[in-house]
């Protein structure tokens, strides 16, 4: 994981070579310690966190946006793929790609709205609860391992920060 942001920093930090005649003469538009922002601290950590997640849920078949696309469905019951698409702010697009592989799969499936011929709610099956079930686990070990190594204090300071930052940005 530490590699993984150590190349994210690296990838973001690096010198791009122009070609065509473009040059790149614009640095003092931007200021030095742009890299060293909040707002990129906290996109470098979500990076680490994704990429962690997509290699322990590999194993199970479930990337992580599918595992975040099914606790969703699971703790909603009867969402629409548009419902789904601004609640995780995506496009519909997106959703309807992942809702299509997992229905495939046999873990998710569409049944008409009540009241709306032309609107499907999503719900999960027997076997999406099941391999919700094992990746759940798998995350509750990722979020294990993490506040194991900041510690209960820290760990409830970062929650309470993040929740600070989602109001904050909420606000305007």
């Amino acid at each position: 994981m530490v590699r993984q942001l150590v190349m994210i920093r690296r990838l973001t930090c690096a010198q791009v070579s122009y070609s065509r005649g473009v040059r790149n003469d614009d640095d003092g538009l931007i200021a030095a310690d742009a890299l060293d922002r909040v707002t990129w601290a906290m996109r470098r950590a979500e990076w680490a966190a994704q990429a962690w997640k997509d290699q322990r849920l590999r194993p199970l078949g479930l990337a992580a946006a599918q595992y975040t696309l099914l606790i969703n469905v699971h703790s909603d019951p009867g969402l629409t793929g548009a419902e789904l698409a601004r609640r995780l702010n995506v496009t519909p697009q997106a959703v309807a790609s992942q809702v299509a592989r997992l229905e495939e799969r046999g873990q998710l499936e569409r049944r008409p709205h009540p009241r709306h011929r032309h609107v499907q709610e999503l719900h999960l099956t027997d076997a999406g609860r099941e391999v919700l079930r094992d990746a759940d686990a798998v995350i509750v070990e990722i979020e294990q391992q993490i506040a194991e190594k900041l510690g209960p204090a820290k760990t409830s300071q970062l929650r309470a920060l993040l929740d600070e930052v989602a109001d904050a940005v909420r606000a305007p």
